[in-house]
């Protein structure tokens, strides 16, 4: 069949574009597919440190009935001084409280590793929720003395709507793609996620002032402390694993508005944390890491000619093409998720939307790219300002969302052992 030569004109050039990301993606895919959890049985002693700001009442609360189930050797709680509602909350469980009048993330994740004593710590966000096994599960690739940082496998909690369901399809790409390979082929994760993540408290302790004292281009770095630990933890000569049998659930945006934010802030981090990190010797040593993260840079750009070429198709009329092109989007997309789909098997039908925020995000890389010294957390109030993480709101005041100093807390017994920390 002779077919217009716009045909030939589109369809060339994104065939062949299509088999290089094909050909990008096998070269996760097989290893992904090889990938086993750590089996050996061992135990080392663990500690909770969590950063509390301005959490959900009722998710805290679950939150933290789910760590003490998990039979820790302790928890430890550092909230911020202006949240006397999760003060409070905290007051009804067998935990430490630390309460700090520090704005920030990352002098509250250091205030905590220091109060622990334990051979490991678990660097826990205030909105995650553990599986009954999870302490047991995470100390198994310890058995590994060259393991420095372990991470779990997430899920969206309690999320119904278009962007839950959709971030829970992106997660499960993430674990059972990117870090499935990465973990199988060298054992050196990109970047162990803050909902979970846990190191040997002595490493902590030995990266600590690299890690308060990161700067890029000459501006103070307020956020990306996931990012930032995993790669000081590589730095040095240490490996980093996925133990997915390991699994945790977190909350996840559902508004428009604070995904975009949210993605913003996580895109400017990776961009940073990556660009300096393929400067650098170390991570050369690490060759499959280094293609991860280079081939995440140029999907950003590569991704959004799809759309390009459907918008061109659509305006020439190019019915079949675009056509095809869709069909295409929908199978492929579906293959790339199955592990999703057989999950939930109802996200297939989901599968454009699913494309349709991949070019969202892509977009979001971009400026992010363009906006890369910019340190703002975006969805707290919390910001670098001359060079000092200070606050952007009045202390007290909550997050949109978020519920008010009356909300009704689920009981519990047990009191806290309570410090200030200025």
């Amino acid at each position: 069949m002779n077919l217009p030569i716009y045909y030939y004109v589109l369809g060339t050039p994104l065939g062949l574009l299509g088999l290089f990301r094909w050909g990008c993606w096998l070269v996760r895919r097989i290893p992904a597919v090889l990938y086993q959890p750590a089996l050996d049985e061992h135990r080392l002693s663990i500690s909770l440190v969590v950063p509390v700001y301005q959490e959900d009442p009722h998710v805290f609360a679950a939150a933290i009935e789910s760590w003490l189930a998990n039979d820790v050797d302790e928890v430890i709680l550092v909230i911020d001084a202006s949240d006397r509602i999760c003060q409070e909350i905290a007051r009804r469980y067998p935990v430490s409280v630390v309460v700090t009048t520090v704005p920030g993330k990352r002098d509250a994740l250091r205030r905590g590793w220091r109060k622990a004593k334990t051979d490991l710590v678990a660097l826990v966000d205030s909105d995650t929720v553990w599986a009954p096994d999870v302490a047991f599960e995470v100390c198994k690739p310890f058995a590994d003395p060259r393991v420095g940082g372990v991470g779990t496998r997430q899920s969206v909690y309690g999320g119904r709507g278009f962007l839950s369901r959709i971030t829970d399809m992106f997660l499960d790409h993430r674990y059972f793609d990117e870090n499935a390979s990465q973990t199988y082929l060298g054992k050196a994760v990109s970047c162990l996620s803050g909902r979970t993540a846990v190191y040997r408290r002595a490493l902590l302790l030995e990266i600590e002032d690299d890690f308060m004292d990161e700067t890029f281009w000459g501006v103070p770095c307020l956020s990306g402390d996931d990012k930032r630990l995993t790669t000081l933890v590589l730095e040095r000569g240490h490996l980093t694993y996925m133990q997915r049998t390991a699994e945790v659930w977190s909350t996840f945006p559902d508004q428009w508005r604070i995904f975009f934010r949210q993605r913003l802030r996580w895109a400017r981090n990776t961009w940073r944390s990556d660009l300096r990190a393929l400067s650098k010797p170390w991570v050369w040593r690490h060759p499959f890491l280094a293609y991860t993260m280079i081939d995440k840079a140029v999907s950003g750009f590569t991704l959004l000619l799809g759309p390009i070429f459907m918008v061109v198709a659509l305006v020439n009329q190019n019915w079949i093409f675009a056509a095809v092109l869709a069909l295409w989007w929908q199978i492929s997309r579906s293959a790339k998720l199955l592990p999703h789909i057989r999950r939930r098997p109802s996200s297939f039908f989901l599968v454009p939307g699913y494309v349709f925020v991949s070019w969202v995000m892509a977009v979001i890389k971009i400026q992010a790219l363009l906006t890369i010294r910019r340190q703002r957390w975006l969805t707290r109030q919390v910001a670098v300002e001359n060079g000092e993480v200070v606050r952007t709101s009045q202390p007290g005041s909550r997050p949109q969302g978020q519920a008010p100093a009356d909300a009704q807390q689920p009981e519990a017994p047990a009191e806290p052992r309570t410090e200030a920390a200025v």
